[in-house]
């Protein structure tokens, strides 16, 4: 590998530091904006808080019923993910370490579905849920989000399992232990850099999702975070620092499972520059 000029590191960092500081921005700008009373906020919106109004997190979430759609999402979210993630775990786990005849194809069958616009489905999936009684309810989200998020789920993972040395299948097996016990207790443990990645990714999807939760969600006990600070918005046209507390209430449990996943992810990232 030829080593890389101070330059290259000199402007890498430098590109990577103005990204970060270009996201971060908005959020930070966000976040002080909920501490400040609206009067402060229109005479200064720029300005660090003088006095930190702590009363607007308990105000939003008590007008727009956010312990609500703040429990729905976290079921719908964490459901979904549970799903996709084992589903999607054990597809690798047999596309990685099995060779069969059609291998290739069903691989590339999983692979298209990275290419299809999850939205186009919207009206289908609408008549599918309606005609199996299914709409209105959170298998109506937890079905479609967890089927949209397989493709990239396999890909992830497969690459990671492919890369692992067959030795450890062939010690396992003249130990005794059967394809299940490889699976759960060889595989799935050195697999958690790959699992973090696809944790984070399907879990800000979820938590995020709009569209699907909009069309196939009318019951206003059943509504997702999304829709109810939609609703909230809607209300609270006037107050822009409740808006940007009920932001901030909603941004909060991404930034946490973050960083409770960061360090596997960056081990992750570590070993897939090492193994490439």
């Amino acid at each position: 590998m030829t080593k890389k000029s101070p330059l290259y590191y000199i402007l890498a960092y430098s590109f990577l530091g103005l990204f970060a500081i270009f996201n971060i921005i908005p959020i930070f700008y966000m976040i002080v904006g909920s501490f400040k009373s609206e009067q402060e906020y229109a005479a200064s919106p720029f300005a660090m808080p003088k006095v930190f109004e702590f009363s607007n997190y308990s105000k939003a979430w008590e007008i727009a019923k956010m312990d609500v759609y703040f429990l729905n999402s976290l079921i719908v979210t964490f459901a979904s993910l549970i799903v996709t993630v084992l589903l999607g775990a054990l597809a690798a786990f047999f596309l990685s370490r099995f060779e069969f005849k059609l291998r290739g194809a069903t691989y590339s069958i999983f692979l298209l579905g990275m290419l299809i616009p999850i939205h186009a489905t919207l009206i289908p999936i609408f008549m599918i849920m309606k005609n199996m009684s299914l709409l209105d309810t959170y298998m109506s989200l937890i079905l479609p989000y967890t089927a949209f998020h397989l493709s990239l789920t396999i890909f992830i993972l497969e690459g990671f399992m492919r890369g692992f040395p067959r030795d450890l299948e062939e010690s396992a097996i003249m130990d005794g232990a059967g394809i299940y016990r490889i699976f759960w207790s060889i595989i799935l443990p050195i697999t958690r850099p790959a699992i973090a990645t696809v944790v984070i990714l399907n879990f800000i999807y979820n938590w995020n999702e709009y569209l699907f939760a909009l069309v196939l969600i009318s019951s206003e006990s059943l509504k997702t975070l999304p829709l109810g600070i939609a609703n909230f918005v809607g209300i609270e046209t006037a107050s822009l620092t409740l808006q940007m507390a009920a932001l901030t209430i909603a941004l909060v449990p991404i930034i946490i499972f973050y960083l409770l996943l960061q360090k596997q992810l960056v081990n992750g990232m570590v070993a897939g520059a090492v193994k490439g």
